[in-house]
């Protein structure tokens, strides 16, 4: 059997019989999560409805344990792949509850009804998607965040062995989202269940994922760890990036650096520098910052919104090479912001540039 408990072989989606994206090589075992990312409109959902039957496949196949899902029947697919797309569902005079329920069906008799034991796992499916109140309710009466966590309910519901989620995060708040994404990295790792999903927030691809597939143009040229795909150069190409940057540390986006010739210098170090040097992008106020070891977190921010970073490299005293160069953009400034950076060890001569910084009447 192969190592991949889901797969695609030459797959090639698109609409109307013409190719969107072509050679798709999808690879996924049990208990991982993979996460498709990329910019608006550039397939992520005509993959992912591909894969499931929702959309005729241009040419390949995928396969679950090694059995071709263009040879299942739908019945036999629902036993074994959940989906939760972004389309509205039709759910006029549906409770909460029905919808849930709908996820038994596929183990039902000829005449759809449920067992007793099929009710219990509709109510633990809503318990696990903390929505037990809402199972009265009429579905469609109900917010579209909280749709997205019954729709998510009845997925669970069908005890599938592959989840496959279209954006699952639109419309939910903070908590929610963060709820929601616990909940499928426990399914997978508690229950061996691979999950496919797409997301906007690739931040939150960053963390919760295990595989990561960049969806854009006709053919997947990236595939592979967090740590492989989140590259500042790959973030940038996929995106289109003209402005701002991906902060890899961070896992976020940075604005853009202000414009202008700076008259603010920051001493800063050891993670203290970073809300200045964020308050001053949003006031607009181009500065300097400095000495700050490369290996530093402030160093990561400041990369992205100073006009210019003196750095050292980790773990050396500082030399005199970067403390002269900071003491000239001090010297164009009018003004010298200190963050209280730790100073001592390695970083001892920061000392010395907020001692020289005090005595020309500039520190603030």
């Amino acid at each position: 059997m192969n190592e991949y408990y889901f797969r695609t072989s030459d797959l090639a989606v698109g609409y109307n019989g013409q190719t969107l994206i072509r050679d798709i090589e999808i690879k996924v075992k049990r208990g991982e999560i993979l996460t498709l990312i990329g910019p608006n409109g550039s397939g992520k959902s005509t993959i992912l409805k591909s894969i499931t039957k929702h959309l005729a496949v241009i040419n390949g196949d995928s396969f679950i344990a090694d059995a071709s899902v263009g040879a299942m029947t739908y019945k036999q697919l629902s036993r074994q792949l959940a989906v939760v797309l972004t389309e509205r569902i039709k759910g006029e005079l549906l409770t909460c509850y029905d919808v849930v329920a709908a996820g038994r069906y596929p183990y039902t008799n000829a005449l759809g009804l449920l067992s007793e034991e099929d009710k219990k796992k509709v109510h633990s499916a809503l318990e696990r998607v903390h929505a037990s109140e809402l199972a009265e309710k009429d579905f469609a009466a109900i917010s579209d965040g909280q749709r997205q966590r019954i729709l998510l309910a009845r997925a669970i519901c069908q005890e599938p062995e592959i989840i496959v989620l279209d954006e699952p995060t639109s419309y939910l708040d903070i908590r929610h989202k963060l709820e929601l994404l616990s909940i499928l990295r426990s399914m997978a790792k508690e229950n061996g269940i691979a999950v496919i999903l797409s997301l906007h927030e690739i931040d939150l691809a960053q963390k919760i994922s295990d595989k990561i597939m960049c969806v854009k143009g006709e053919v997947i040229e990236h595939f592979g760890t967090p740590d492989e795909i989140f590259k500042e150069d790959i973030i940038r190409e996929l995106y289109d990036l003209q402005s701002g940057s991906f902060n890899i540390a961070f896992g976020s986006v940075e604005l853009p650096a202000p414009s202008g010739t700076p008259d603010i210098f920051v001493i800063a170090g050891g993670g203290t520098g970073i809300d200045t040097f964020r308050r001053l992008q949003k006031e607009n106020r181009p500065f300097y910052a400095g000495i700050l070891y490369k290996n530093d977190i402030d160093s990561q921010v400041a990369r992205a919104l100073a006009a210019e970073v003196v750095e050292e490299e980790p773990f050396m005293p500082i030399g005199d090479a970067a403390f002269d160069r900071a003491m000239k953009l001090m010297e164009k400034c009018s003004r010298v912001i200190c963050t209280n950076p730790p100073a001592g060890g390695c970083a001892g001569r920061l000392s010395e540039l907020t001692q020289a910084a005090r005595a020309a009447g500039k520190l603030e």
